[in-house]
């Protein structure tokens, strides 16, 4: 890799440092705080957030019939994450010990907070519960995913992709294979330093 992109990918991670700076600026208008886990807002704010909870009866009937059919569909879909989490946590304790890869902690992705919500009725925070493990999971078993392949197999692709994650820039050149095995220790090996 070299140093001009170097220096572009540390230009784009300040930059998303700042927005992440910007936008937690502009959350501080609202009143909450996390204490031992849990969120946590003044009544008086909790209270206003109760007044814009669509009630279950009208929920119901605004909501159309289709998507109510289609609910065993979406919630089916439980059933193989529950199953890929078991198999991620079984990987990741196995994979971790024998190669020496630190993974990323699955806490981190999947994240319970919505729920605390009072403008949400018990349906709505249902389905935010249901989306929180999902997504939080599709993305922790891409961390995962990138993480052992930073370690297996570090070679760009030639053809663009739509998705990379965190390691990709750091991977080889699709087709450069000088002195590839000892390029690839080096990298193993400042890679089993990496915390996540």
């Amino acid at each position: 890799m070299s140093n001009r992109i170097r220096e572009m990918i540390l230009e784009i991670e300040d930059l998303k440092e700042k927005l992440q700076a910007e936008i937690a600026q502009q959350e501080e208008n609202i009143d909450y705080e996390i204490k031992n886990g849990y969120v946590r807002f003044e009544n008086e704010v909790f209270s206003r957030q109760k007044e814009n909870m669509k009630h279950l009866m009208v929920w119901f009937r605004e909501i159309p019939l289709i998507q109510l059919f289609s609910a065993p569909i979406v919630y089916g879909m439980l059933l193989p994450a529950l199953l890929l989490d078991l198999l991620l946590f079984v990987y990741t304790y196995v994979v971790g010990r024998v190669f020496k890869i630190t993974f990323a902690h699955r806490k981190d992705y999947i994240v319970y907070d919505r729920h605390y919500l009072g403008y949400l009725n018990i349906v709505e925070k249902f389905n935010c519960l249901y989306c929180a493990y999902f997504n939080g999971l599709m993305q922790y078993s891409a961390a995962v995913a990138g993480r052992t392949e930073l370690y297996f197999c570090p070679i760009k692709h030639a053809k663009k992709i739509a998705y990379t994650h965190h390691f990709y820039n750091d991977f080889f050149m699709y087709g450069d294979g000088d002195k590839y095995p000892k390029r690839l220790e080096r990298l193993r090996e400042a890679s089993q330093k990496i915390s996540m």
